[in-house]
């Protein structure tokens, strides 16, 4: 057991990082949310701090913003699982059908690019070419003689923008995981297909999507984790005073009314509510993919 041990020191110091980052920054600061039921104070601590019960709770409730802030994110939550979710499935397939191996990984290549960008690249790329004044799109379509389109200033096309973005720069990226899935898949299986005279749709019906199955499922238990996290930074970058009505969410909310103004206890209060629903959710998702005969992360 001892040389066991010796030769797998390698292994455990390559594991070593990973494991720092979950206890650092993922275990330790759970217990940082008592301050979500106290009026938190820095200079005199969690010790020092009064405890306020549920008072933080009962603020964020009877907000007038609630409302609002709740419907926002569940519109956006719903665009991204509904129409983001399935996109990097749908180019996965596709990829998948292309037999010619210098095409496939030449457009592979091009679509996981926009990944490495950031979201202020992103961002500043659509505002130069829509700014409604100065844009190189509105510009092209002025000079065609036709109406300059406000995209970036009119509260309708916020949510659309949001849903393109995040599809042009993220599906390449999460496709990696399908692309993973449909390589373990037998060839043999197609092979018997077109013996029994299945064409391409054929295939890809009874074979392609059952081996992404159970991928699928997984990774939609665990965004359904995530309905509540929407992305702050670009959210917060698409923002302005004649959107805020579609674009304000409790990320950016906090920001404003939490991080800024330094009530950490609300800011605090506001975390443990989506938290709480993220996880209620996950639980209710895994319980209905087990009753359906499916695996789920537990």
């Amino acid at each position: 057991m001892r040389n066991g041990l010796i030769r797998g020191i390698p292994l455990y110091l390559m594991i070593l990082p990973g494991f720092l980052f979950f206890v650092v920054f993922k275990y330790i600061p759970i217990g940082g949310l008592v301050i979500a039921f106290q009026e938190y104070d820095p200079f005199e601590g969690f010790l020092g701090s009064p405890w306020v019960g549920f008072a933080n709770f009962q603020r964020l409730f009877t907000d007038q913003d609630f409302t609002s802030l709740l419907r926002n994110t569940l519109i956006l939550s719903g665009l991204n699982l509904f129409l983001f979710f399935p996109a990097p499935i749908v180019f996965a397939v596709l990829l998948n059908e292309i037999r010619r191996s210098w095409f496939r990984k030449s457009v592979q290549t091009i679509v996981y690019m926009p990944h490495f960008l950031s979201w202020v690249v992103v961002v500043s790329i659509t505002v130069l070419l829509f700014s409604t004044q100065e844009g190189g799109i509105n510009n092209l379509l002025a000079d065609l003689g036709y109406q300059r389109v406000e995209l970036m200033t009119n509260p309708h096309y916020f949510r659309v923008l949001y849903l393109v973005q995040n599809i042009w720069k993220e599906s390449g990226w999460n496709a990696i995981i399908f692309l993973a899935a449909l390589a373990a898949v037998d060839p043999t299986l197609y092979e018997a297909a077109v013996v029994d005279g299945a064409n391409r749709w054929r295939q890809m019906w009874h074979i392609t999507l059952p081996a992404l199955k159970t991928t699928i499922v997984i990774l939609f238990i665990l965004r359904l984790g995530q309905v509540m996290e929407l992305g702050f930074e670009h959210i917060l970058l698409l923002q302005n005073p004649v959107n805020m009505s579609v674009s304000d969410v409790f990320d950016t909310y906090v920001y404003r009314n939490g991080v800024l103004q330094g009530d950490f206890s609300y800011s605090t209060t506001v975390g443990v509510f989506k938290s709480a629903v993220g996880l209620v959710l996950i639980i209710l998702a895994n319980r209905l993919a087990k009753v359906f005969g499916q695996e789920g992360v537990y």
